[in-house]
Formats: C-alpha cells, structure tokens, sequence
C-alpha cells in the first residue's frame, strides 16, 4: 500500500489535486449499489426527454417551410444578420 501511494504522490509526498478527484470518483462510482440503478433510472429520463420528445413536439422547422438547402441557408443567413442589426 505504501509502494502504491507513492506512486500516485507528487512533489513533497502529497498528491495531486487531480488525482485525489480522480481516485474520489473512480472509488465511489465502483463501490455503488444502488447507485448503478439512479443513474440508469437517470440516464433513461434524459433519453426520453431529449430523444423521444424532441420527435413529437419540436418539428423540423426548416424542413417543413422550405424545399431546398439554398433556401433553408437564406433563411437563416437572413435571420442572423437582421437580428445582429437589430440588437445594435
């Protein structure tokens, strides 16, 4: 354990900062019990949120107003520089 806490040390026999939150997290997240089941519980929720919802209530809106790519950029070309004039 000594030889182990020496090689992750730096100068003056303390460790890095870096290290310690390295260590902290690594040692915390292997530990977890229930944990492991948040964070899937967590990750789930985000799925849904930023994958499902977006098909069903954030439509493609440049997609479904204008039929072609050159149209589309000046749309978009238009709205970025009138609203960088307007805030002028």
């Amino acid at each position: 354990m000594i030889e182990e806490a020496n090689l992750i040390t730096g100068p003056g026999g303390q460790q890095s900062l870096l290290r310690r939150v390295t260590r902290f997290y690594y040692d915390g997240f292997r530990r977890m019990t229930v944990g492991r089941t948040m964070w899937k519980i967590i990750l789930l929720k985000l799925f849904i949120m930023f994958g499902v919802l977006k098909l069903f209530f954030f439509p493609d809106f440049l997609a479904t107003e204008f039929s072609s790519d050159q149209e589309r950029a000046g749309h978009v070309l238009e709205e970025i520089t009138t609203r960088s004039v307007l805030n002028q």
